[in-house]
């Protein structure tokens, strides 16, 4: 990893302390060129002839995905978002009243909505997979409750978007192939940081973000569809042209392959710098990602860990690039005055963005640090004395 030149990658750093990647990352210099490039071909060409001119480019976009989690071209399409993506691949699944679905205690707040409007509108059912005392998803409630209940669905967030764990989703994709049911997981806040690979991890469906440790644009994202939810002839609740062929008055013929759950109408200049970011990530490897992430990580939690006034609130057996604390004292305001004086990018994760997981801790509101592997030793050392000292 040359992290001298990922740092001169990085466009008018200055003096800033970035530690705000599971939020927006801060994009490489070749991606904002790679989209500004393609809007100025457009400007003068229009959009038409240079998503034609540009169509093999477009393409590198499939075979960077499955470059970096192990799959085939055919099993992924160009989301506007995770969220998107969440949806489209939840309205595939044909869930009707009293049907269940799976999830866990720490899932994303967009996929609690989403099983929340389908219960309202269709009595699908929730149950939720209880965590252990240490923060694990609890292995053997999770296969009570197939046992007990009429499953549907497992729909499991890999990292939670407001504490640093890391749920074990390699057992959660082994249980549900033996037991047939649909896995689909949520890697929005996994994806980039750490090496996420469909021959580890075996789910029907994976719903990824452009924008946090990607470190592409917003406004992007992907989702992978495996071969068994392809060859059940699964697909979206609506269609658009992008994704089927209307063949006659009344009939239509899917795509064969997982642009059925995409669209017709893409972003091809956020795509391609998508694209650029991938590709960035894929060449400087995501095991040297990880192994990076793993070091300052280790050096930020320890650092906090010997701050007396600090409590951080990050369970597991395993943990992620999110830290999460809160400093006795201290209010958000006053976190948000000290991190602003001192240039500290961050996030501030409150109670309605994880009810089950904030009330089983008593709290309404933490901080968030989320490093990647462009921060250095320095400014891990840096953020930690702003902490101590605020």
């Amino acid at each position: 990893m040359n992290h001298e030149k990922i740092r001169t990658d990085l466009v008018d750093y200055g003096n800033k302390l970035f530690f705000n990647s599971a939020g927006a990352s801060l994009m490489p210099r070749s991606v904002t060129e790679k989209i500004t490039a393609y809007l100025h071909r457009e400007e003068r060409e229009g959009g038409y002839t240079v998503e034609g001119q540009r169509a093999d480019e477009i393409a590198e976009f499939h075979q960077e995905v499955a470059r970096l989690i192990g799959c085939a071209t055919r099993n992924i399409t160009f989301a506007h978002s995770a969220s998107n993506a969440f949806m489209q691949a939840l309205s595939s699944i044909p869930l009707y009243a009293k049907d269940v679905i799976l999830t866990s205690e720490v899932d994303y707040t967009s996929n609690f909505l989403q099983f929340l409007s389908l219960h309202k509108k269709r009595g699908v059912v929730f149950k939720i997979i209880k965590s252990l005392p240490n923060g694990d998803l609890d292995i053997a409630h999770f296969r009570q409750l197939i046992e007990q209940y009429p499953v549907k669905l497992v729909a499991i967030t890999h990292i939670p978007t407001n504490s640093g764990l890391v749920q074990d989703v390699a057992t959660v994709g082994e249980i549900c192939e033996a037991e047939n049911l649909i896995f689909l997981l949520d890697s929005c806040q996994s994806i980039g940081q750490m090496d996420v690979n469909l021959r580890d991890i075996k789910c029907d469906f994976l719903t990824a973000t452009g924008r946090k440790f990607l470190r592409g644009p917003r406004g992007t994202g992907f989702l992978y569809v495996s071969d068994r939810i392809l060859d059940r002839g699964y697909a979206p609740l609506l269609l658009d042209g992008g994704n089927a062929t209307w063949t006659g008055n009344e009939t239509y013929e899917l795509m064969d392959s997982a642009e059925r759950f995409g669209s017709w109408e893409k972003p091809y200049a956020m795509l391609t710098g998508l694209t650029e970011a991938l590709r960035y990530l894929n060449e400087i490897g995501i095991q040297n990602i990880e192994e990076r992430s793993n070091k300052i990580m280790k050096k930020l939690r320890s650092n906090l860990a010997a701050i007396p006034s600090v409590t951080s609130y990050d369970l597991g057996t395993k943990t992620s690039n999110i830290l999460t604390f809160r400093k006795e004292g201290k209010t958000i305001e006053d976190i948000q005055n000290c991190f602003s004086k001192n240039q500290v990018y961050y996030g501030i994760s409150q109670k309605h963005q994880g009810q089950i997981d904030f009330n089983k801790k008593g709290i309404d509101w933490v901080v968030r640090l989320s490093p990647h592997y462009f921060n250095t030793e320095e400014e891990i050392n840096q953020i930690s004395e702003i902490i101590e000292s605020m």
